[in-house]
């Protein structure tokens, strides 16, 4: 009746695949979370929900309706699907002068 995965805590990977992304982070992302860039694996399935989830880690100021996104150099949708092997880039509001 119970899995493995169940027990050993890896339920959700049962679920979805597991995906080797690199996040990139700019302006207060960066100073938040303490540095520029991390490789991470997730099971999220969107842009969105990768976010929602780094957020909570990380305690993020910032709402993801006030960022933009993008995924391998192109700006993304945040429904889009996280992709095995990309460089995600959330993008702040820049203030300039």
């Amino acid at each position: 009746m119970w899995d493995n995965n169940y027990f050993s805590g890896n339920y959700m990977s049962a679920q979805a695949p597991t995906k080797q992304i690199k996040v990139r982070y700019f302006a207060i992302l960066r100073e938040e979370r303490g540095l520029d860039l991390e490789e991470i694996s997730t099971n999220c399935e969107t842009l969105e929900q990768l976010y929602k989830e780094l957020s909570n880690r990380y305690r993020f100021s910032l709402e993801a309706s006030r960022l933009a996104v993008s995924q391998n150099d192109n700006f993304a949708a945040w429904t889009d699907p996280v992709k095995h092997g990309s460089t995600i880039v959330f993008i702040p509001p820049v203030a300039g002068g």
